[in-house]
């Protein structure tokens, strides 16, 4: 986890680059400088299994509605391609998988009748051990299978949280070099860092959703800033038990 140092900065969780760290930095520079009174990293999200890198809340002001907003920091392409999946295309691909699948099982059970397994009371149910001719075409299918299954479940993180309406905005913040206008995926917006200035290269779709959610959002921000302060005053939760007798 990130953590406060001695003079207050950002000090990187384990594994965390320096790059990383810092466009979040910017992102919660930017978001403050927009209005956005309420701020955190590493928020956990409501409605979903996700963390955002920062989670930001805007007050109904003078700069404009109520907002949410939920900022994820990229410095590889690489990791923003991990979590901008399509769970349409990646279904459509699964179910070709499967069927290349069911027609390599059929034509080798009939090529390899030794390779059933009679664990059945009916023929027709008794399992078959394919890997044991260690078929070359039949090994790539599962592995296909395998990394379909692994990126419909793991790698839509941006879709998810559109779907999920998690907050009124979604950016992507990440250097200018990395930029390209077809990887920003549908419905964020792109704030891109050149200089150490963060500028809004594409406007993000505005999505409604309940004030209900923005509330629970803006607690999850709350809750992520007393971590914070805790951490930064060493309150440990045993003290914090102590504290209610």
């Amino acid at each position: 986890m990130d953590s406060l140092g001695k003079n207050g900065g950002l000090v990187r969780r384990t594994g965390e680059t320096e790059a990383h760290l810092s466009l979040k930095r910017l992102a919660l520079t930017w978001a403050q400088a927009h209005g956005y009174s309420a701020c955190a990293v590493e928020t956990s999200l409501p409605r979903c299994r996700y963390r955002a890198d920062v989670a930001a809340y805007r007050p109904n002001g003078k700069r404009g509605c109520t907002a949410t907003t939920v900022f994820e920091c990229k410095q590889a392409l690489l990791d923003l391609r991990l979590d901008n999946g399509s769970t349409a295309l990646t279904i459509r691909r699964l179910d070709a998988a499967h069927g290349r699948r069911e027609i390599l099982e059929k034509n080798l059970r009939v090529h390899y009748p030794a390779l059933r397994i009679p664990d059945s009371l009916f023929a027709e149910f008794d399992s078959h051990n394919f890997e044991k001719i260690n078929h070359r075409g039949y090994k790539n299918v599962l592995r296909q299978l395998a990394a379909l299954q692994n990126r419909l479940f793991d790698c839509t993180k941006f879709e998810t949280l559109v779907r999920y309406r998690c907050a009124n905005l979604f950016f992507l913040v990440l250097p200018e070099a990395m930029f390209r206008e077809s990887e920003i995926p549908i419905g964020w917006g792109a704030l891109v860092e050149k200089e150490g200035i963060l500028s809004i290269v594409r406007k993000p779709v505005w999505h409604e959703i309940p004030p209900e959610n923005q509330l629970r959002l803006l607690e999850r921000i709350a809750a992520a800033g007393t971590r914070r302060i805790n951490r930064e005053f060493a309150i440990e939760f045993e003290e914090l038990i102590r504290a209610r007798s």
